[in-house]
Parts: C-alpha cells; sequence; structure tokens
C-alpha cells in the first residue's frame, strides 16, 4: 500500500452540495450516526437528496439523489443520480456508485466514487469518454457535502 493519497487524473469539477431531504425506511439516519440502535440484519436504505453547485469545467447547478445502502457490517454503499444544468444552459446527467465511510467519532463521511457523465451536448460530449473518479467529504450535521471529480 503507498501512502499517496493525491488523486490523479485532471480535476473537472468541485461540487459543493447541501443535503436538502432525507427518507428513511423504518431506520434513522440520526440512529446510524449515534449508534443507538444496531443497523438491521438486512441493512438500511436511505434516500438522500442534495443540491448545489458544480464548479470546473462542467460548472452549474447540480441537483438529485443518492440512494444510499447501509450493509448490517456498517458498509454504506453509493448509489448516485443527479442533474447538473450548466451555466450556458446544457444538461449532464451524472450516475455513478462507490463507498462512504463514517469517520471515527465524528458525523463526516469520507466519500469515494466511480462517475459517469452523459450528455448529447456537443460542447459537452467529451465527458463521455472517459472514467471519473471523485473523493469527498459529507458533514452530517450541518448537511454540507463537497466532492472533487478527476477525469482519468
Amino acid at each position: 500500500m503507498t501512502d499517496n493519497t493525491i488523486m490523479r487524473g485532471k480535476e473537472i469539477y468541485d461540487q459543493e452540495l447541501d443535503l436538502t431531504g432525507v427518507t428513511d425506511f423504518g431506520f434513522s439516519l440520526d440512529d446510524l450516526l449515534t449508534g443507538r440502535k444496531a443497523i438491521p440484519l438486512h441493512g438500511a436504505r436511505f434516500d438522500l437528496a442534495v443540491n448545489g453547485r458544480s464548479n470546473g469545467q462542467v460548472a452549474g447547478r447540480a441537483h438529485g439523489f443518492d440512494f444510499l445502502r447501509v450493509r448490517a457490517d456498517g458498509r454504506m454503499e453509493l448509489d448516485l443520480h443527479l442533474t447538473i444544468e450548466t451555466d450556458d444552459g446544457q444538461r449532464i446527467s451524472l450516475s455513478g456508485d462507490g463507498q462512504a465511510a463514517l469517520r471515527n467519532d465524528e458525523p463526516i463521511l469520507d466519500i469515494f466514487g466511480n462517475i459517469r457523465l452523459s450528455t448529447a451536448s456537443k460542447e459537452y460530449a467529451w465527458v463521455n469518454d472517459r472514467q471519473i473518479w471523485s473523493v469527498g467529504t459529507a458533514t452530517l450535521a450541518p448537511g454540507k457535502i463537497r466532492v472533487k471529480a478527476f477525469m482519468q
């Protein structure tokens, strides 16, 4: 294992998102974060609504959902579905998967994503061609998410 934590590739966006809504299905996000209750054996699901801004080469309003699945062992699996409405009036679909890890004794998630961007816009056709990796954090108490994405 290497100690090098620098993300490789060209940074194409930096997103600042607000968590605008949480839908739980019988096990609350508060229960997860406080550890008051054990995660059910079958896991838990949360639909997290997000809204905010994407800056960089893909700049505009970003909004959508993360359908977060939490396994009984605590592993958090991301299922991302966002729309980026660019400042010049185009739309880019963002989908992805990945993992999130809760930091010890902090209501902060470290986020690691595998992102796919898609559009038929000629101006942004370049987003369709390459692999994109993302890293970030979600500070859950104020509901703030920060993610940087790198095209490989």
